[in-house]
């Protein structure tokens, strides 16, 4: 059994996760305070809350580039509403974000599963289209930390059992949705689905419908990291997470998620997030510059697919030629 838990590849992650932090604290020792290490999981959270997402997307076979414009636009929503409307209850803004964000995902659903067009192309389009609205909306202009209502930011920096709430948000979303990947028949039809869409719809898996609500829920988490986000950094502008959305696919490919579906885990998505985004924040505590930074992580990525391709590879079984008879062609 312990063997088996040696080989598993969320342990070596997990082990890899706590190895980095140990490797951060040698150097900068403030890395690994309490308050270090409580910001370090804070920051983490929204980069899990979206891998999460965008690993039960990879899982069918889609990919989902819009959940940062996503984040974002859902993210300015809620910003200029709690401006005009700062008396409002606190649990309004992310409710208002899950709800827009569930919308924003509707739309990638409906053009997938209904139009059968390729999701990298849509939600490449829709990432645009979002981006630009937000311009619209605001007019070119920036919500920041004195325009935001006091409750926005104070919420979820609220501290439960000495965690912030965006820690236990993203433990609960990880939780949530590793109970619906393991112990329903919505999770196990979504493996169906990966491994072989069209045996799936033939063993009677609604796979347009599934396919629709896979793209609904990343949506949904999509938002609510748009108000994780805006009030973690008070801020929201065209710019926010820009880029974000191939951190969430960086996470999902180093937790061992197939790019080519029906293979993965969700713990296995939320290990890849944490060592990814440790590794962005160690990154410039030791100096490394931007420019290093991206290109480490292409090279990581490039790495964790490769790791992938060869640990899924069946192995090559070989079928030996008979002897010929002796003597024969004599």
């Amino acid at each position: 059994m312990m063997l088996n838990v040696l080989k598993s590849r969320e342990a070596l992650l997990a082990a890899s996760w706590l190895a980095l932090i140990a490797l951060a604290g040698s150097i900068t020792p403030n890395f690994v305070s309490i308050q270090g290490l409580r910001d370090l999981m804070t920051d983490l959270s929204i980069l899990v809350v979206l891998a999460v997402a965008q690993m039960i997307v990879i899982l069918i076979r889609g990919i989902d580039l819009s959940v940062a414009a996503n984040l974002a636009f859902t993210g300015m929503v809620v910003a200029l509403l709690s401006v005009a409307n700062p008396g409002l209850p606190t649990v309004v803004w992310p409710l208002v974000c899950i709800v827009v964000g569930a919308m924003v995902g509707m739309l990638n659903g409906a053009l997938i599963a209904e139009l059968q067009i390729p999701p990298i192309v849509v939600t490449l389009g829709t990432m645009s289209i979002w981006r630009g609205m937000i311009f619209v909306i605001s007019g070119g202009s920036w919500v920041v930390q004195h325009q935001f209502p006091e409750g926005y930011l104070a919420v979820p920096r609220t501290q439960i059992l000495g965690l912030t709430l965006f820690f236990w948000i993203g433990l609960t979303v990880a939780a949530g949705m590793w109970l619906v990947m393991t112990q329903t028949r919505f999770g196990r039809e979504l493996y169906g689905m990966g491994g072989n869409p069209r045996a799936a719809q033939y063993a009677g898996v609604r796979v347009k419908h599934h396919e629709f609500w896979v793209y609904t829920i990343t949506g949904a988490l999509a938002g609510l990291s748009g108000w994780l986000w805006t009030s973690r950094y008070a801020m929201a502008n065209t710019d926010v997470a820009a880029g974000f959305e191939l951190q969430t696919v960086a996470a999902c490919v180093i937790g061992g998620v197939a790019i080519a579906g029906g293979a993965g885990t969700v713990i296995g998505a939320v290990f890849g997030a944490l060592f990814l985004g440790t590794l962005y924040n160690i990154l410039p505590v030791i100096g490394v510059s931007q420019f290093w930074q991206q290109a480490l992580s292409g090279a990581i990525i490039l790495l964790a697919v490769y790791f992938n391709m060869i640990s899924r590879k069946p192995p090559v079984r070989r079928i030996l030629p008979l002897a010929s008879p002796q003597g024969a062609g004599e």
